[in-house]
């Protein structure tokens, strides 16, 4: 489970940068498009609050199991 967890957080965090990225890189989209707000930001904060859930998660099963 926990190597589980480090997977998709991580493919999680990646996602959320990638996104994060995109929106910099085509910021005048916001204006021109408003559904940009969903594909950019919108799927990148998404994907990164299921990236923090998941190390969020990780953490909690490390500290119950003792180490």
């Amino acid at each position: 489970m926990k190597g589980y967890l480090i997977t998709t957080g991580g493919l999680f965090a990646l996602l959320a940068s990638a996104h994060l990225l995109r929106t910099f890189v085509d910021w005048q989209r916001l204006t021109d498009d408003p559904w940009f707000i969903l594909e950019g930001p919108g799927i990148g904060a998404i994907a990164g609050a299921l990236a923090a859930w998941a190390w969020r998660l990780h953490r909690a099963m490390k500290r119950s199991s003792g180490g």
